[in-house]
Parts: C-alpha cells; structure tokens; sequence
C-alpha cells in the first residue's frame, strides 16, 4: 500500500516537474528569441533610439550678414556678447531663480514679465534668453553664484552692431527679438535671443541677411548633463548687402545737419544711385539691437522732430516753388506761354475776388526770369492758363504722385492732385483758385525729398527717366558690379530746348548777377583750378504750413522768431552740379526753417554738394590703401547770414 502511493506521488512530480520544465523551456525560447529579435532584427532601430537619448542635436545659429557701403565699408556686422540664459526645466522655480538673479544684475519688471510669458509658449528645454550685452564684471558674478542659479546658463554669441550709431539708422533699420507673429516655420526663430531684420535694408533683406543654420551633435548622460561634443557642422553665414550708398558722405551730411530737422537725398543723375539718404534727428540702431529703455522710447517717440520717421521717404512736404520747375515744362509742351512773353508782377493776383500775394513786386518778367526770381504771380498766371490736370501729367514723369521703387518699408508716394481726384476724395469741383496753389507748389501738392532728388536728376540728366538705387548687383558672390544701367532708363521725351530754358533760369537761381538770383549762398567755394569754375544749378523753395494773410506775411517777416517752431515755413532747395555737365542731384528739406529754402536749404545743399564733387564717388572709387587711411570730414557751419529771411 505504501509501496502503491509511493509509486503514484513519484508518476506526479514527474509530471509536474514535466511541465514546469516545458513552460521554462517556452519561456527561455521566447526570451532568447525576443532578444534575437532585438538585438539583431531591430537592432538598428534601437541603436538609433540609444543615439537619440544619448546624443542631443542643437541647431547654431549663423552669422548674420554685413551691410556695407559702395566701397564695402561696414554699416552693419556683428560682435561678440555674452548673454545669459534660463533653461525652464533644469530651474526648480523660475520665479525663484530670477529672484535671485535680480541681485547680480538689473532685472526689471518688464523683462521678467516677458520671460514668463515664453516660459509658457515655449517647450521646457528651448533657453529662453533673461538679459544680452552683459558686462564682463556681471559675466562673472553670474558665474561665481553659479551653484544658486539652477537652470542659469551664459552664453557666448554675436550681436548686431552699427557702428556709425546714428549715421543712417533710418536707411539700415534695426533688428529685434521675435515676436510670435514672426514665427513661420523657420527653426532658427526658435532660437533663444535670435534677431531680424524689423525695419530698413535689415527688414527688406532678412532672409539673405539671416543665413542657414548649422548643428551640434552633443553627448549627454542620463541627467541631460553635456559630456562631449561629437560632431560640428557650421551653418551658411547671411549673404552681404552691398549699398549704392558712400559712407563719406552718408557721415558729411549728417554733421552738416547738425540738430536740424531736415531730410537731404544726393543721387547719381545717369545711374540713380542713392549716394546719401539722411533723416536728421536720428537714433542710435545699437539700442534697438540691445533693446530700448522705458526712458528712451519715451524720449523718441514724443519728439516733435519725429527722430523716428524716415523723412526722406516718408516726410510728405509741400514742395513750394521746387514745383515750379514741372509748371514751366508743361507751360512750353502745351504753349500756353513762350519763353519771351512777360507778365508783370506788381506784388499780388486777382482771380475775381480771390487775391494771391507775391513776396515781392517784380515788375515785367519772362520766363528764365521769373524762375530765377521765383515770381508767384508770373507762376499763377501760367497755372491758370494750363490747368491742374496738364501739369499733373508732367508731374508724374519727372517722379512725383509715387513710391520711388527702392522698397524700403513705410515709403510715401505724395500726392499729385487732378481734378478726377478732387470730385472723387471730396465730392467738390476743382475750382480756378486750385489752379494757382498748384502753380506754386502748395495747396494739396505733396512730395517726399526722395521724389525731389529724382525731379532734380531727370532735368539734370536732359531728361532721362533715371530711377534711385539703393542696392548694388553682385556677381560671384559679394563683389559688386560696375555695370551703368542708364541704358535701362527711358527718355521722357521733353524736347531739348525746353529743358535749356528751365536749366538756365535754375543756373540764374544760384550764379545770376544781383538783384535776380534768390540762392547765392549755394555758389560753390571750389580753389582746386580745375574745379573754381564749376556752378551748381538749383531752384529754392519756402512752403508754407498754414494758410497766411498778409498780415501774417509782414509779421513773419518782422519778427521771424515769435512765430512757434512747428508754424514756420519749411525750406525747400533741389540743385544738380556741375551745371557744364551734371553728375549729381541733391534735394534738401529743412523742417520749419527759420527762413527760406535760400537762407536755409541751399547752403546745405552747397556744402553737401562740395563735398560730393571732391570725392566723386561714382567715377573715382577708393583704393584700399584710401579706406584704410580715410581721415573724417567735419562740415562747415552755417554762414553767418542762414538767419535772414530771404525771398523764395
């Protein structure tokens, strides 16, 4: 019996023992299959996903391109800065970390406001950028205090720097942060403390201006913790903008303003290239770049001299009696006068009961004339006979009513108005008394500096519809091109002899005898002999902002200083030099001048223009051996009489 169940329980461990060693052996043979598997099917699938949490890729940001001048003198590059950073994640409380970090540095409230906000939009990992441009002594404060700023990193990047500061600001703009409306796709704009381009050639020429990115391929351990770097691949720097612009005399003008409220455009006649673009107040780009203080936007943003406004693009100005140059080339392509034929000028005009004044008596004058003198009365009466819609025609060939075309940003195109644009604007008939505010540039007639420069280079060039250039060709690579593209430019078609009459009344305007030029002041100072006999050609222009009596006139003109800044006439002067064979066109406005576009405009258009002719920058480029030797040149000041009210 014994033996019997003995015999049974040894049959049933058998068995069982059976079993378990089966399922063993079906688990070993899964496991060593599963492991197969793994390590050699999938195996490169699982070398990949050990990479990936091994090794972190970072994208590099690329150097932004430089802006240079026409001879490759930087206005924009970049520099080194240390900036310092806040990885979200690695920071136990962010709030806490800035709290602490408000001690090494200024923090204020605006910044941590900001960080808070990207510390909500971005990912955990992505460094957000807390303050740029650390001094070397708040570098190493942070560095020293490194073990009570969890998640605080320095970095070592470029900034954008123009050194010139001031010194076409308005022209290169300014690159800041990004903001979430910029985002679209770019992984670069992830970046923490990544620039663009917000205004100027650094807007208009971001993407070439900002490059491709590169990649780091850093080793990490399991806390995340950098070991090594791996691999480097450097990204594509940004590409170069070459400007048509000279440096030289971007720099001379600007001095030459001095604190003036002005705007001045210098242009090649046959090329249209744009040698200066100057908006006089200006700002210092750099503090953009930085980032501006609550005090300094403040300071200008509430100037009455609009240090912000590009003037020259988008100052909308009356061009006074600068417009009286398309009235006389649409008075002898229509006939309406000939150039003998006089008209006498006893100090006003009667339209009916309408009286326009004169700001002087003139007596009988013809055409050359009554340029020179710049005769409102002989002017109304030619605008009467023409009409507004004639000399709207003539006016949009020389540039005027719209956008230069160089594209930059917030350019305005002016207004040229017809009688079409009246009934449609403002449901009213053009009346005869339009007609004559129109003859002397006033009335609803606008035009920007830039549109001035053009008008004065089409009549300098006899008549060839040149247009600005802002930005040189360039072929393998950088290098620019010297190629002249006023073969590319059209003929506007104005018969020779028309444009003479209106060259020799703008010459009488500077370099006649006394008693009928209103602009001597712009006569040239050359002692070079082969350059004493050389004259500049101009026309000056004074354009009232308010409607003036009579009265007003003789207080103006009795006491200039009790009229307040921003009710005083702007002064207007366009020129082109050397009158023999002219190269270069200026147009100057000066904002509520203290006189007219003669007292005021047209020395600096004569200083400027100086300067420009001894340089001659489009047919005598620098050697290298000049850039690097290249002293600055200090403007000369005022003449002793620009306080004086002078005739239009």
């Amino acid at each position: 019996m014994s033996i019997t169940r003995d015999s049974d329980w040894s049959k049933m461990f058998t068995r069982r023992a059976a079993v378990l060693g089966g399922a063993q052996a079906m688990l070993i043979a899964r496991l060593v299959g599963r492991m197969y598997y793994l390590q050699v099917v999938q195996s490169d699938r699982y070398k990949m996903l050990s990479d990936d949490n091994r090794i972190n890729i970072q994208l590099l940001p690329p150097p932004r391109g430089r802006i240079l001048d026409r001879f490759g003198q930087p206005l924009a590059l970049n520099k080194q800065q240390f900036r310092v950073l806040v990885v979200p994640e690695q920071a136990l409380r962010v709030g806490d970390t800035l709290d602490t970090l408000a001690k090494l540095v200024d923090l204020g409230e605006h910044e941590r406001d900001r960080i808070k906000k990207e510390v909500g939009r971005k990912r955990g990992f992505v460094p957000i950028t807390i303050k740029e441009n650390l001094t070397w002594d708040e570098m190493a404060r942070i560095q020293v205090n490194a073990p009570d700023l969890p998640g605080i990193v320095i970095d070592e990047g470029l900034t954008r720097f123009y050194p010139h500061g001031e010194n076409a600001a308005h022209l290169l703009g300014y690159v800041s942060s990004v903001d979430e409306a910029d985002l679209k796709g770019d992984p670069l704009l992830q970046l923490p403390g990544f620039r663009i381009g917000k205004d100027g050639v650094e807007k208009v020429y971001d993407l070439a201006l900002r490059g491709k990115g590169g990649t780091s391929q850093v080793e990490v351990n399991a806390y995340g913790r950098s070991i090594r770097e791996l691999e480097r691949q450097e990204g594509e720097a940004g590409a170069d903008v070459v400007l048509t612009i000279d440096e030289r005399i971007q720099s001379f003008t600007g001095q030459r303003l001095g604190e003036e409220s002005a705007s001045v455009a210098v242009m090649d006649v046959h090329t249209g290239d744009l040698l200066a673009l100057v908006s006089n107040p200006s700002f210092d780009a750099n503090a953009f770049s930085r980032g501006l203080t609550t005090e300094e936007w403040k300071a200008l943003s509430t100037s009455d001299h609009k240090p912000l406004i590009n003037k020259v693009l988008s100052g909308q100005y009356s061009p006074g009696s600068t417009f009286k140059t398309v009235v006389t080339l649409a008075a002898l392509e229509h006939g309406v006068i000939s150039p003998e034929q006089t008209v006498t000028c006893n100090g006003h005009y009667n339209l009916g009961s309408y009286v326009k004044h004169c700001h002087k008596v003139h007596g009988s004058v013809a055409m050359v004339r009554a340029i020179s003198l710049s005769c409102d009365v002989y002017f109304y009466e030619v605008a009467r006979r023409l009409g507004v819609d004639k000399i709207a025609a003539m006016a949009r060939k020389f540039g005027l009513g719209q956008v230069s075309g160089i594209g930059l940003p917030n350019e305005k195109p002016g207004l040229i108005p017809t009688e079409a644009w009246k009934k449609a604007t403002r449901g009213e008939r053009w009346s005869p008394g339009d007609n004559l505010n129109v003859g002397i540039g006033q009335g609803d007639v606008l035009a920007t500096p830039i549109q001035l420069a053009t008008l004065a280079a089409r009549i300098g060039n006899g008549g060839v519809a040149v247009k600005p250039r802002l930005v040189r060709p360039t072929v393998q690579g950088n290098a620019p091109v010297d190629e002249d593209p006023s073969a590319m430019f059209e003929s506007l078609n104005i018969p020779l002899p028309h444009l003479e009459i209106l060259r020799q009344g703008m010459f009488d305007v500077v370099n006649g005898p006394p008693g009928t030029t209103t602009a001597m002041a712009a006569k040239l100072r050359f002692t070079d002999p082969e350059k004493k006999a050389w004259t500049i050609s101009g026309k000056t222009g004074t354009a009232a902002v308010r409607g003036l009596t009579a009265a007003d006139r003789e207080a103006q003109k009795r006491d200039p200083e009790s009229v307040p800044w921003h009710l005083r006439d702007n002064a207007l002067f366009i020129s082109f030099a050397p009158s023999h064979a002219p190269r270069y066109a200026i147009a100057v406005v000066v904002d509520h001048a203290l006189g007219g576009g003669g007292a005021f405009a047209a020395p600096i258009a004569r200083d400027v223009m100086e300067e420009v002719l001894r340089l001659d920058p489009s047919r005598k480029p620098r050697t290298e051996e000049q850039v690097a030797s290249a002293e600055p040149v200090s403007a000369s000041p005022p003449p002793a009489n620009a306080g004086a009210r002078t005739p239009q």
